[in-house]
């Protein structure tokens, strides 16, 4: 078997794994919503028999033991066995991953991120890699169903959409700056991925903890077992902080290349002006939250603008504009 079919067989498998984590992950928060309402409900029925029979109320103590004080509810009986197999699952989706991309490069004879197909493979490899990089520090299996449901939506739309055959590149693309500059920028989208999806889950729970009429239901219930909304931003900024400085590492280095390649370091080509665009936003965010006092919802809905940015960048400016960075190769 031929190096890159068997790479385009791993980036398949990578999917399938991912899926099954999203599924594992998925039941595991279903099963903590569940655990939290059938404890209140047993507190309030022991409740009202002590009151009944005149009996001082007694702290009762959850199944999710003592609170940890940080948002979250310290799992106590609750089995969490599916959570520690979605993690096993994601790391051997992490590690299959990988080898398809070192697969890949090996068949391409070239750095394997030259294109949007392996764009999307190698940052959706980063997205995984700091999401069980992160969980090796602190527990974040909270996050694991969103980041996997990510990962195996861009898997697909990349076997499906995006897909081109393992070649070689263009001219302009024969400079260790491939190596440098695609591929600080696709550390960064990683890191920017995880941080966007914490940023969502601050939304929701800040939505349930203010008494949103939908987000309050049961079926909401898990968002009770993530960190609070400040937690939950706390770690979005960290990881936003170091998406930023290497994203302004990729716009003065594809500066610098554009100067080596084309003889000029800026010209307005689409990509350009939405990669700056995307640094706007990011520094707008940065500065708003440490200098100007912006935080809660106003810096999670700003981050949820620059990652819609910089999809646009990967995706629109790639499939609807010509310009010298239509490297996506359909």
């Amino acid at each position: 078997m031929e190096l890159a079919n068997l790479s385009v067989l791993l980036v398949w498998g990578a999917a399938t794994a991912l899926a099954v984590a999203l599924v594992a992950f998925a039941v595991d928060l279903s099963r903590l919503s569940g655990a939290k309402v059938e404890a209140r409900d047993a507190a309030r029925g022991r409740e009202k028999v002590a009151a009944a029979a005149g009996a001082p109320l007694v702290a009762l103590v959850s199944p999710y033991g003592p609170d940890t004080g940080t948002g979250v509810t310290a799992p106590g009986p609750v089995n969490r066995r599916l959570a520690g197999v979605g993690m096993s699952v994601t790391w051997l989706a992490a590690a299959m991953l990988l080898v398809a991309i070192v697969l890949r490069g090996i068949a391409a004879g070239r750095t394997p991120w030259a294109n949007m197909y392996e764009f999307a493979l190698v940052g959706t490899f980063v997205a995984v890699a700091v999401f069980v990089g992160v969980n090796s520090r602190r527990d974040v299996r909270f996050l694991g169903a969103f980041v996997a449901g990510l990962g195996v939506l861009f898997l697909v739309l990349a076997q499906t959409r995006f897909f081109i055959e393992a070649t070689g590149v263009q001219p302009a693309l024969q400079k260790y700056w491939l190596v440098i500059h695609v591929g600080v920028a696709i550390c960064a989208t990683g890191i920017f991925t995880v941080a966007f999806v914490t940023s969502v889950l601050q939304l929701l729970r800040d939505g349930r903890d203010n008494g949103s009429a939908m987000l309050g239901s049961h079926r909401w219930g898990w968002l009770d077992h993530t960190p609070a909304p400040t937690a939950l931003e706390s770690l979005s900024f960290r990881l936003n902080s170091v998406g930023f400085v290497l994203w302004t590492f990729t716009v003065i280095g594809g500066a610098i290349w554009a100067e080596d390649a084309w003889g000029r370091y800026w010209g307005w080509d689409p990509k350009e002006v939405w990669s700056f665009i995307v640094w706007v936003v990011y520094a707008a965010y940065l500065h708003a939250r440490t200098t100007r006092g912006w935080s809660g919802t106003r810096a999670a809905w700003f981050v949820v603008a620059g990652y819609a940015c910089v999809l646009f960048n990967f995706t629109g400016v790639n499939l609807i504009f010509n310009g010298k960075h239509s490297y996506s190769g359909l």
